[in-house]
């Protein structure tokens, strides 16, 4: 039996109370808080999940984008993209998710928690770079992991493997440069060989 500081069920009336009708869902879990807000209300929750005496969450710890496009495979009909961000409360050793989804799908947006705390910064540019998903408000929102010239945002789920182009060191140019992908795309089958007594087994 896994033992918390916090009771998970203590925690979710605590961030009910706190965040009113600004939650549109708080859930447990496996023993883990999780809190979806809408994306119109997600900077407010923020700060107060941040500020109030209950809460203290002083820590961002993670932020990630998410690419939800094949849940409608599964019969989950909603966005196609959303944010994922996981908070710590040092002083009331306490931990919840925050869940929000982008409402526009052909421009994913919301909020930039940047302000609230510092280590958002680099987790939303890569958010960005990445799935594509604007964190509004964010001081100096670019690309952070693939190149300035970069077409697309690999982690999205329709992004080809192998990408749009390839580059390589020219040594006549004596620079880098990007050329359209030159590799076929294949399915590789493992050919399977099956001997008899492989390893001393009938």
């Amino acid at each position: 039996m896994t033992n918390f500081a916090i009771r998970p069920e203590d925690l979710q009336n605590t961030l009910a109370a706190a965040l009113g009708e600004r939650a549109a869902q708080i859930t447990v879990a496996l023993g883990e808080v999780t809190v979806h807000v809408n994306a119109a209300h997600y900077l407010s929750v923020m700060q107060t999940l941040r500020d109030a005496a209950a809460c203290k969450f002083e820590q961002l710890i993670d932020l990630a984008g998410v690419d939800y496009s094949t849940y409608r495979e599964v019969g989950t009909d909603g966005p196609r993209f959303g944010v994922t961000v996981h908070l710590l409360s040092v002083s009331l050793n306490q931990r919840v998710r925050v869940k929000v989804l982008c409402p526009d799908d052909e421009l994913p947006l919301v909020a930039s928690v940047n302000a609230l705390w510092n280590s958002a910064n680099w987790y939303e540019r890569e958010a960005f770079d990445l799935f594509g998903i604007v964190f509004e408000g964010h001081n100096d929102l670019r690309r952070i992991l693939t190149d300035y010239g970069f077409i697309g945002h690999p982690f999205r789920k329709d992004f080809p493997l192998s990408g749009h182009v390839e580059m390589r060191y020219d040594a006549e140019r004596k620079r880098v440069v990007y050329e359209p992908v030159s590799i076929e795309p294949r399915e590789i089958t493992p050919r399977i060989i099956r001997e008899e007594n492989y390893g001393g087994l009938n």
